[in-house]
């Protein structure tokens, strides 16, 4: 790219924002040009906003140090200054649709980490390996925003991409029932264990609205575009249970599933291995070269060893056996912050500037 885009943070003090804020330092098609965040965070520098509260195993990119933080509310002045938007603002989801809108009628495109927009029937909620097709209802949303270049996409939740990519790779088997349980890591919760100590020898087995989301989520990325929305898909039926665990990073599922035509084992180990998706033959910046792993060995995946594999936006499957009750079983592993939260958005970004969805004011 000639000349890196300039991308805008809303609510990039927070654990995703400052994920973000990490893994554009050096990239190579974007690059920072705006932090905004709350009232209390305007017009301090981004090193003096964040404080002690910096989360990432790596320093504060230096760029980034100096910035002065707008007020994520002063929407004119913060799309002024850039081509487009990742949001991660903490708001309520009323609050958070109307900002996201509000930035989308500037003529700003928005890429969101937040759940508010999931359902809005013509914004795309996408994994890009997995439903690019979805980006078609783009234009329809435009239509509706009155926009000509602004829109709104979203990516979905973190938990779910510990096993939905795995289902994906064999839809040609028609699974019918799939039943998940997802061991969810603290960093989903935005915490760490120095500001979560109650986590430490711990098991919480509820996490707010995760389970409909887990169950539902997967049916909308397996949709379909029909008159300029987006119409999920009717099968296969989804039961889970989501547990926060004491794990610093990494969503861990441990799943079950019935298919229409069952597969060999071999056939299951085949597709996993080939899978690729539009991001692969793109050959997107932030893109795994090998999307989906699969570990031969009885005890992995493992979240400690495994979570940063393809620099943490791969997906990582093992323990993949036949079942007493369903077809089969297995286990699955994804980085919930980098590939389910702030790099599933920049890859989603780059997909949707290589796809001419984003390009400079």
């Amino acid at each position: 790219m000639e000349k890196k885009l300039k991308v805008g943070i809303l609510g990039g003090t927070g654990m995703v924002g400052q994920r973000f804020v990490s893994l554009l330092e050096d990239h190579p098609w974007f690059e920072v040009a705006v932090i905004a965040a709350s009232p209390r965070s305007a017009g301090k520098t981004y090193e003096e906003a964040v404080g002690g509260r910096w989360k990432m195993k790596t320093p504060m990119p230096e760029k980034a140090k100096s910035i002065v933080v707008k007020n994520v509310n002063d929407i004119d002045a913060v799309a002024a200054d850039v081509d487009f938007l990742f949001s991660a603002v903490d708001m309520t989801k009323e609050e958070i649709r109307a900002i996201e809108e509000a930035y989308a009628k500037t003529e700003t495109p928005v890429v969101s980490n937040n759940s508010a927009h999931r359902w809005t029937p013509d914004v795309p909620m996408v994994v890009p390996e997995l439903n690019p097709e979805h980006l078609a209802v783009i234009p329809f949303q435009k239509k509706r925003l009155g926009t000509t270049r602004g829109f709104i996409l979203v990516k979905p939740n973190c938990s779910i991409q510990s096993y939905t990519p795995a289902l994906h790779a064999l839809r040609e088997f028609a699974p019918k029932v799939v039943v998940a349980t997802t061991y969810q890591a603290i960093s989903g919760a935005g915490k760490t264990f120095a500001d979560w100590p109650q986590m430490i020898d711990n098991v919480i087995p509820y996490i707010g609205g995760e389970e409909e989301k887990s169950e539902q989520e997967p049916l909308r990325i397996w949709g379909h575009v029909e008159n300029g929305v987006i119409v999920k898909a009717e099968s296969p039926i989804i039961t889970t249970q989501c547990l926060r665990v004491p794990v610093s990073d990494g969503h861990t599922a441990a799943v079950f599933v019935t298919f229409e035509k069952k597969p060999s084992h071999e056939e299951i180990l085949a597709r996993w291995k080939e899978f690729r998706g539009l991001p692969q033959e793109l050959e997107l910046p932030s893109a795994p070269k090998q999307f989906i792993t699969y570990f031969e060995e009885p005890d992995r995946p493992q979240a400690a060893l495994d979570r940063d594999i393809e620099r943490g936006m791969g997906v990582c499957v093992g323990r993949l056996r036949e079942d007493t009750v369903y077809d089969y079983k297995f286990v699955g592993l994804s980085h919930n912050t980098l590939r389910g939260a702030a790099g599933g958005g920049v890859l989603s970004a780059e997909l949707l500037t290589a796809q001419g969805y984003i390009t400079a004011k």
